[in-house]
């Protein structure tokens, strides 16, 4: 990261102020980083973004992250107790609660001693998990635009296109699910793309004709999305200057990479706020539950959040199937991809694709940070 505009400027002297200091690339801090005392407060401008996108006042907005907070802690506990029975998990806005799906009554009990809400259902998460390995096994037509478990509805449900859901391909293809498993047919507008984009100037970084944004720094580079480059392919910076080579890249199947970086640019735990918030600092990689807020920074729309709408989703793009994906009701558009999505202080992953746009609306998958940093072994630079 150089600092030759007011934006990067800003960010230097939040770290500075925090006293974090950076470290050169491929190169750790010699020093350990403290651990924060508290977690601070949500800032103004998160809070102001929250309001937007979300309809939330700024009391209801910490109410809500705080809340959040509690439910992510509560479900990994809740999926060890209740064992085989687990059906999946949810946060549910209108009670703050978590609410965890059993199939046995009698491990009801073992859910609601740590705090959350149940409801009884057919089906584990494991069989569920199960129908939907036998649908990645499919190709599926263009008009399908992806699958995934659902735990509130307690089924695998089967995105198509709206126009294309009488098509005789994507009947067959909903065929052939519902006869491996419970299924549920949802429509969307539109079929998912990408959201790379064509070199116009500017941030964040460059691969050939592509532009696309940092996900997350990583000690010794950062973390993006595989659609942006191949391995072996050259990087240049916000500034056109030479910043680093794909060191690993995968699309379609995932789409996620590795980007190492050269000498003269180093990694911050900083998600840029763009001017609409204050440059977030990254403290984690907790993963947020579904039905949580969340929020999304890329080069082109900047600053915007939304929801969790479904994970470990199967997203078929034209290039092919992404497996493991989450789906969010954030929008994004071209020049987006790469970038972070973040729950509170807590990195979730980075842009992939989605459809629609930040003027009309339209949804965002991302592909969780947990999974890229043990494929390539990498350490998350946290605050």
């Amino acid at each position: 990261m150089k600092h030759t505009t007011p934006l990067r400027a800003a960010v230097a002297a939040l770290l500075l102020t925090v006293g974090l200091g950076a470290a050169q690339a491929g190169v750790a801090s010699a020093v350990p980083l403290p651990e924060p005392a508290a977690a601070p407060s949500a800032s103004a401008g998160l809070l102001d973004a929250m309001r937007r996108d979300l309809g939330l006042t700024a009391s209801q907005a910490e109410e809500r992250l705080s809340a959040e907070k509690a439910a992510a802690a509560v479900e990994k506990t809740a999926r060890q107790a209740t064992g085989g029975a687990y059906g999946g998990s949810w946060y549910e806005p209108s009670t703050g609660r978590l609410v965890v799906a059993v199939t046995d009554r009698a491990k009801e009990s073992a859910a609601r001693a740590l705090g959350a809400d149940t409801r009884l259902v057919r089906h584990s998460a494991a069989a569920l998990d199960r129908a939907k390995a036998r649908l990645d096994t499919l190709r599926a037509p263009a008009g399908v635009a992806g699958w995934y478990v659902d735990p509130r509805t307690n089924s695998v449900v089967v995105t198509v296109v709206r126009t294309e859901r009488e098509a005789l391909a994507v009947r067959a293809f909903v065929d052939r699910a519902r006869a491996g498993g419970p299924v549920t047919v949802a429509e969307t507008a539109q079929a998912p793309r990408t959201y790379a984009a064509g070199t116009v100037g500017g941030d964040p970084y460059y691969t050939g004709n592509v532009r696309c944004s940092i996900g997350f720094s990583v000690y010794g580079g950062f973390v993006t999305a595989g659609h942006c480059g191949h391995a072996g392919a050259a990087v240049r910076g916000w500034d056109g200057s030479a910043m680093g080579t794909f060191q690993g890249s995968s699309f379609p199947g995932n789409d996620y990479a590795y980007v190492g970086i050269h000498s003269g640019w180093w990694t911050v735990p900083v998600v840029l706020g763009w001017g609409t918030i204050p440059d977030q600092l990254v403290r984690g990689s907790a993963e947020a539950p579904l039905g949580a807020s969340i929020c999304r920074s890329g080069a082109t729309t900047h600053w915007h959040c939304g929801t969790v709408l479904a994970k470990n989703e199967t997203v078929n793009y034209s290039q092919g199937a992404v497996h493991q994906m989450t789906k969010t009701s954030v929008c994004a558009e071209g020049g987006d991809s790469g970038g972070s999505f973040l729950s509170g202080d807590q990195a979730q992953g980075v842009t992939s694709g989605g459809w629609g746009n930040c003027s009309s609306g339209g949804q965002t998958w991302f592909q969780p940070i947990n999974e890229i940093l043990g494929r390539y072994g990498l350490r998350l630079h946290t605050a």
